[in-house]
């Protein structure tokens, strides 16, 4: 399969991979939900170059995971801003973070501090059932029409 047929794929993986694209537009989600909203931060942060960045910045707008909104006329300058779309890619990267700090860890640093606002109290990120409240391992999911087989 072809980088530009994910977006029309029957799975939603690939359908989500079609959006969140690569390391630099997942480390620019990543700072977007740290608070970071300019052009000349997001390149700062990743080092990387300033057409990369603004390519993906583009694209993330494009897509609807982004928003603009600008705060100098002359040059032009805008912010970017998570839309409710960027927002919930929050939990995937809180989970990708929380992967690598188990599967991935750099000696000498510290997991990250994670602390719930409505409770106060540091936290693990995990996946649960919607419908029971238990958490959820992969080994433990059935994929399937469950309509079909309730029928």
């Amino acid at each position: 399969m072809r980088w530009d047929e994910l977006d029309t794929d029957n799975c939603p993986v690939a359908r989500t991979m079609a959006v969140m694209g690569d390391r630099w537009t997942v480390l620019i989600l990543r700072d977007c939900l740290r608070g970071v909203s300019r052009f000349d931060d997001f390149c700062a942060r990743l080092g990387c170059s300033r057409t990369t960045v603004s390519d993906r910045l583009a694209r993330l707008v494009e897509a609807g995971v982004l928003e603009t909104e600008a705060y100098q006329a002359h040059p032009p300058r805008h912010d970017y801003r998570l839309t409710a779309q960027g927002r919930d890619l929050g939990g995937v990267l809180m989970l990708m973070a929380r992967w690598g700090e188990t599967w991935r860890p750099k000696a000498g640093t510290r997991p990250l501090q994670r602390r719930h606002r409505a409770c106060g109290r540091a936290f693990q990120p995990i996946l649960v059932c919607s419908e029971c409240g238990e958490p959820v391992a992969p080994g433990s999911v059935e994929y399937g029409d469950t309509a079909a087989a309730a029928g």
